[in-house]
């Protein structure tokens, strides 16, 4: 039997920290990170994604009811696929940070082009 802790793909807030951090930060340190750095506030329920710099590492954080939640994943031999960009923080929907923690390479997904029209004819 397996079993998964994974974030809900529903999950509505969820953003990736884009800065490498240093992976001996607790939970607190991490919340200031997102409270000081971001000027967002940790308790509101979003979930954050830090990465180390040799991107073999990924933290989640994120405040649950009365408590901080934090999740880590240490990769053997692979690395994660850390998206790039000018942006200190990027967000993603719940499928997207799930395929992240399996490998997969984010930035290089792109699914079909929307389409909105005026009239069926």
């Amino acid at each position: 039997m397996e079993y998964r802790l994974r974030p809900h793909p529903q999950m509505p807030r969820i953003y990736l920290y884009q800065d490498p951090v240093d992976f001996r930060k607790s939970f607190r340190s991490l919340a200031a990170i997102v409270e000081q750095e971001l000027g967002h506030n940790p308790f509101e329920g979003a979930l954050y994604a830090f990465t180390n710099r040799r991107r073999d590492k990924i933290k989640l954080l994120y405040w649950k009811d009365n408590g901080f939640v934090l999740y880590c994943k240490s990769l053997a031999e692979e690395k994660f696929h850390w998206p790039g960009g000018e942006e200190e923080l990027v967000s993603l929907t719940g499928q997207q940070i799930n395929w992240l923690l399996d490998g997969y390479d984010i930035g290089a997904m792109k699914g079909h082009r929307k389409l909105q029209y005026e009239a069926t004819f």
